[in-house]
Parts: structure tokens; sequence; C-alpha cells
């Protein structure tokens, strides 16, 4: 686990604002800004960049200091070519790990079922990576502030006020230092802190599914051998799945997405309860057997799928998780906060310079931000589902439709491969499936209902265990 040290204050190329003084409590002067960005993590640092480049004063602020611990380590090719764009394809090479393709082990079958991108519609996107976030989000913060953002860390902002000429932020800083910008826009990639969708209470639980997650890091786990050590396995049991991602520095992220009313069962420490709950998958547990958990530490979090009522307005966006979040099975968040701040940089360039074609310009962000989690939630839905565990266990390629699968699964969603029609009918076998085994199909689709109508009491905070 990475530590919360690390080097902390402002960064950029442009010299630094004087330190705001606070006397008798008087509040600082508002420094001015063209954007203001809040939150470090991949979204915000990318759009940081972006705007940066586009040679606009952009201030991008952390709440945390980097390194900081997040989950999320697996990314899609898609991501590749981002991470071109702005340059640190280099960085991602030396710290990643490669991922090619997707390990499935399902209890009701003897064998593993392998996918791998370069089979996918476009060979162009062959792999992707698993990295270790905490270096991750550092290396792309660090690179906003070598492309221009002014990146100040151990910042929360605490009030956000919107009026017809611009955007008011409060900030504080961990020393209690307070601090103030007057911006033209801000830009939300608060992640789940979910700063402006809290704010204005449009931010909304997901009705149509709801997990909680258990997850810790082990050193000495059982990977796959040769090129296949880097890809991320998928092991089903009987409350939800596991992840298994591999890393660069020889720790595996090992997890369990679960239904609440299981994790709410637990009646022992969270570092027994997640080893009993490994237990229920046995591969799994055989590949960890001699593995030790890295410094005793096991996480929480529940209830976490949401999304806003809208992403974008006059003078803001919301990006990446501060906009929605569904669940972590195929590995997307990273690459939708991503492309929703390569969206954004073009709509706030188009809201700050050419206001009078913003409508437009909110309304192609606003497509652009739901179409991920629009695609990718009809396999998200189902994938406890009897049906779709069989078809992922032999995966067929009549009317290209598991190449059409593979795109998506790569993140490949916004370009021009012709995949919607096969993935239609990838669908139509989905629900022929489960017309053939109705029995069952219908107990899958009833306990599925009863887990969602359970999720209500669970909260989505983060709970630490040291053992």
């Amino acid at each position: 686990m990475s530590s919360h040290g690390g080097p902390q204050g402002e960064r950029g190329n442009a010299q630094p604002e004087a330190a705001p003084v606070n006397v008798a409590g008087a509040q600082p002067e508002a420094a001015v800004c063209d954007v203001l960005v809040v939150g470090g993590g991949p979204a915000g640092s990318t759009a940081a960049t972006l705007l940066a480049r586009q040679g606009r004063k952009v201030v991008l602020v952390e709440k945390g200091h980097h390194p900081r611990f997040h989950i999320g380590e697996s990314l899609l090719p898609a991501n590749v070519q981002l991470f071109d764009q702005l340059g640190l394809r280099g960085e991602l090479e030396r710290i990643g790990l490669r991922k090619w393709g997707i390990e499935f082990v399902s209890p009701e079958h003897a064998h593993s079922s392998f996918l791998e991108f370069a089979d996918a519609w476009d060979k162009t996107m062959p792999y992707a990576w698993q990295v270790r976030r905490s270096v991750l989000d550092e290396i792309a913060f660090r690179h906003a502030a070598a492309n221009g953002a002014q990146a100040i860390e151990g910042c929360k902002v605490t009030q956000v006020e919107f009026d017809p000429d611009g955007v008011s932020v409060r900030a504080q800083m961990k020393d209690g230092t307070a601090r103030r910008w007057r911006a033209r826009y801000l830009l939300d990639a608060s992640g789940r802190d979910t700063l402006l969708a809290s704010k204005w209470g449009c931010k909304r639980k997901n009705d149509e599914h709801g997990s909680a997650a258990i997850f810790g890091h082990f050193t000495g786990a059982q990977r796959l051998a040769g090129k296949l050590e880097g890809n991320i396995s998928i092991f089903w049991f009987e409350h939800g799945w596991f992840w298994f991602i591999p890393l660069a520095d020889g720790s595996t992220s090992v997890g369990a997405v679960c239904w609440p009313y299981y994790l709410k069962t637990r009646d022992k420490p969270l570092r027994e309860f997640f080893a009993d709950t490994i237990a229920l998958a046995p591969v799994l547990q055989q590949r960890l057997r001699g593995a030790e958990l890295i410094d005793g530490m096991v996480y929480a979090t529940g209830n976490y799928s949401y999304a806003s009522t809208h992403a974008c307005g006059a003078r803001h966006a919301l990006l990446g998780d501060a906009f929605a979040f569904i669940d972590p099975v195929f590995s997307s968040g990273l690459y939708f906060a991503m492309r929703s701040a390569f969206g954004a940089a073009e709509l706030v360039a188009v809201e700050l310079d050419q206001p009078q074609r913003a409508a437009a310009a909110r309304q192609r962000y606003d497509t652009l931000v739901q179409k991920g989690p629009k695609e990718f939630s009809w396999f998200i839905y189902r994938m406890t589902n009897p049906a779709m565990r069989e078809l992922f266990m032999h995966p067929r390629n009549p009317l290209r439709m598991k190449e059409a699968l593979l795109s998506l699964l790569a993140g490949d969603i916004h370009g021009g491969a012709p995949i919607w029609l096969s993935l239609s009918a990838f669908k139509a076998i989905y629900y022929l499936t489960c017309i053939g085994n109705a029995p069952r199909a219908w107990r899958a689709w009833r306990e599925r209902r009863r887990n969602i109508e359970q999720t209500g009491a669970t909260k989505g905070e983060n709970v630490l265990v040291e053992s």
C-alpha cells in the first residue's frame, strides 16, 4: 500500500502566486484564473494538462497529497491513444504490466475462458496496462504542472457559488489556510466526492445495480504464465465475482464485488471475512495459497453505483466519477474519466471562446459522457446471470460478435469500428439463451431484483482495517 506522504505545495511552469495572509479572520483576496479543476486524479489532471496547453490559466486542486491510495488499476486498450496524446505512453510502459486480455473462471465450468484484445474488430489496440494507481495518478498530476497548470495539493474545496459572470470558489489548505479563486469555468473531477452533484442534489443511486466490494493487495500470488501474466482474471462465485489484477511491482490486487446484503452478513473482522469470501472461489484460493496480504490491509466500500442527472451546464462540467460510476467489472472507470477530460477540454474552449456555440457543445459533451456507461451497463447488469456466464465461457464469432464484444471491452466505443449490429446480435443470442433455460433465468432475475432492493441501507464509504 502506498503512503500518504509525498511532495506537497504548488507546482507549475509559471511562478506561484504569493501565499494569502489571513489577518484577524479576514478573508484572503480571490485569485483569478480561467478554469479551476477540482480533483487531481486522472480526469482532473488530464483536463488541466489539455487546458494549459490551450494557453489558459488553470488551477488544479487536490484535497490529498500524492502519492495516495486508489483502486482501479486495470486500464483498457482505448486508454493507450489518450496517453499517447498526453505524451505519457513511455511512463505507462515504465510503470505498467502489459495486459493482453481477460481470463474468465466459472465454478460451473471445468475450463478457463481467455479473450485477447488482439481479436477485437480493430486490431491496432492489442493491449493495455495494469498499473498501481498511486503511481499513475501522481505522474498525471505532475505532468499537468509541467504543462503549465498551477497544481495544488492538500487543498479541499469547501464552497462553490455560480453567478452570471463566473464562479467563486472557497477552499481550505490542510494547515487551515483559507484560499479563494474567481474562475470563468469550473470542472468537477472530484470523483466519488461528487462535489457539484451532491451540492445540487442531482446525484441518483442506480436503481438497476447495486454492489459492494472488499479488496486488498497480496504478494506471492500465483499468476498466469508467460505473455498472459498481466491478464486480468475474473472469478465468479456465489455472491458475485472477484478481480485478480497483477501489478508490475510483483503485488496483486484482489477484490470481491458482491451484493451488499452479503457484506452486511459480516460478523467478524474484515480481514477474516475477506479470507472466508476468497474460499468461496476455490481456483482463486489456490492461486493465493501462500500469498501474504500486504500490511494486513483490507478495504470495503458499498452501494457505489450512481449517476448525476446532468453532465454540464453554464460554466461547469462533471468529469468521470464525479458524473457517474457503475461497476469495476470491465475496468472502464479510468477510461471514462480520461475520455470525459478530453471532451471537457473541447467544451471549455467553445464556452470561453465561442459562447454562441455553447448549447451545441454542451449537448455533445453530455452525449459523450453518457455513451460509455450506457453501452457498458447492459453487460454489467447481466454479468452474474447464468446465460451471460455461458456466453463468456464459450465465446463464438458468428456475425463477428466476439470481435464486437472485445471492441467494447477494449473501450473502442467512440471510434469508427462498426460493432453495433454485431453487439445487437450478441444481445439477441443472450435473450434466446435465457428463453432456452427459462426457469433458471427467472430465478436469476428474481434474485437480482431482491438483491437490488436490499442495497438501500448500505453506505458508500471506504473502511480501512489494519490487523
